[in-house]
């Protein structure tokens, strides 16, 4: 039982998350979400008794996996391998949990109003961790002094756009869709490009 409880969960999330990143909360009803994952309105609210505690799990589906992804910031030593790390987890949280990285993205454009207080939280946190690492590393010499602070707003960005902003890249790029190839190739060029670009050497 406890894994087709699980099963239905992720689906009605999936289905929430496609649907909340493309309408918005308020335009999104728990109906819709119902209608959509092919399951009675009642049993949606057996797994989440309300529209704000979905929208939360789907709030989580992707700030949890941010918030893991820098782990290896926070355990290494080496900057380098912490950095590569760090780049390739986010790009692959952008491909597989797109929809959820739009909701959470359209929610922080918004002010936050409905992001809960314990994840804006944990993720001030988070940045303050990776602000102190960079500062350390350029302490140490082991990168060259550039800003800490812009240097995390381009790691943010530069991967979680390939999420947000997949319909453009995809125009542009001539494609249906993104594949494993092309998310391969932006880490390599991003980890590169990052690890010249800032001067990052291995820890001594």
């Amino acid at each position: 039982m406890s894994r087709i409880r699980t099963k239905n969960q992720e689906k009605i999330i999936e289905v929430a998350s496609q649907l909340f990143a493309e309408k918005g909360y308020a335009a999104t009803t728990t109906a819709e979400i119902a209608q959509r994952a092919e399951i009675p309105k009642p049993n949606l609210y057996y797994y989440f008794s309300t529209k704000d505690n979905l929208y939360r799990a789907v709030l989580e589906s992707v700030t949890q996996p941010l918030l893991e992804a820098s782990y290896p910031i926070e355990q290494l030593d080496d900057p380098r391998e912490a950095i590569t790390q760090y780049i390739r987890t986010k790009l692959h949280i952008s491909k597989e949990h797109a929809a959820a990285s739009k909701t959470f993205a359209a929610e922080v454009m918004a002010g936050a109003p409905h992001l809960p207080r314990d994840i804006a939280e944990a993720l001030l946190d988070q940045s303050k961790m990776i602000l102190s690492k960079f500062e350390r590393w350029i302490e140490k010499g082991w990168m060259d002094p550039v800003s800490p602070k812009h240097l995390m707003f381009m790691l943010w960005s530069s991967t979680q756009t390939y999420a947000d902003f997949n319909w453009q890249i995809c125009q542009v790029s001539g494609q249906y869709e993104l594949d494993d190839n092309d998310f391969e190739e932006a880490a390599t060029f991003l980890t590169n490009m990052v690890l010249r670009g800032c001067g990052v050497k291995h820890a001594d």
